[in-house]
């Protein structure tokens, strides 16, 4: 399965926003079987924020563990932010 987290919007940028936008794709789009890889597809994002990110994808990752999939991107805000998410979760 993949998501294309453009049907967001294009720019992600509020705790808010991020909590809600995973709320909805828990309630509609996310596989109930947690053994489906889901991959998050960022093209068409202009920007992301870390804390947005954090509240939508945090609480995807330990629900689906390594069968959550982030696809690659060129967008420096995307790169930022999920730099910043993978170092505040280092345990």
């Amino acid at each position: 399965m993949r998501i294309e987290l453009k049907k967001f919007g294009t720019v992600l940028t509020s705790r808010p926003a991020g909590k809600e936008a995973y709320l909805s794709a828990r309630a509609y789009i996310l596989p109930q079987d947690k053994n489906e890889p889901v991959e998050i597809d960022f093209s068409g994002v202009q920007v992301l924020s870390p804390s947005w990110a954090d509240e939508f994808l945090t609480p995807i990752k330990n629900e689906l563990g390594n069968n959550l999939i982030l696809l690659p991107s060129d967008n420096s805000s995307v790169k930022a932010s999920l730099e910043i998410l993978m170092e505040q979760h280092k345990t």
